[in-house]
């Protein structure tokens, strides 16, 4: 008998990426700051840890800011063939709200989501969500949520728009960083 007989709801995972570290070149206004060269080293080694962790998603949701945008390029790039990805230009500067209705339009056959934008409205986004973590992930995020940081939060629900504050269990927090050439 399937899990769907039962009443049981799949379980969903929606992955929050930090665009890695930006560069602030002079007279560059914010929406067009390209990675930094140390985030020309993360972003790469984001798209490791996410394959590594089993974390790969069916569907990209990123900022058009250039930070946002190089950072999925070489984050996926990681991986043998990528995912659809729709840069949507409501994420950058998103709060919280914003960030919810973007993920509640996700199609129910989407199963796990990653969705790359920017600091405080991630952040908030994950203490809002997660009504638990495993370890400490969730004290950790209430202190920083630095650049290239990676939380994944896993919920039961038939449909994205069932994603509500509190209803997610936070159930890894990573923070990959590149190596120095």
């Amino acid at each position: 008998m399937t899990a769907a007989r039962f009443g049981a709801r799949p379980l969903r995972r929606l992955v929050v990426l930090r665009h890695a570290k930006s560069a602030w070149p002079e007279g560059v206004p914010d929406h067009l700051r390209p990675l930094a060269p140390r985030g020309r080293r993360d972003a790469p080694a984001a798209g490791v840890a996410l394959a590594e962790t089993d974390s790969l998603p069916d569907l990209a949701l990123c900022s058009t800011a250039v930070r946002a945008r190089q950072t999925w390029e070489l984050a996926s790039a990681e991986w043998g063939t990528p995912p659809p990805v729709r840069y949507e230009s409501g994420l950058y500067a998103a709060d919280v709200p914003e960030l919810l209705d973007a993920v509640h339009q996700v199609p129910p056959e989407v199963e796990t989501l990653l969705l790359i934008g920017h600091n405080p409205g991630l952040e908030e986004l994950v203490l809002d969500l997660a009504g638990d973590s495993l370890d400490d992930a969730l004290d950790e995020v209430r202190v920083k949520f630095p650049t290239s940081a990676i939380a994944v939060l896993a919920w039961h629900g038939s449909t994205w728009q069932d994603l509500a504050p509190g209803t997610a269990l936070l159930t890894g927090l990573i923070v990959p960083r590149g190596k120095k050439t």
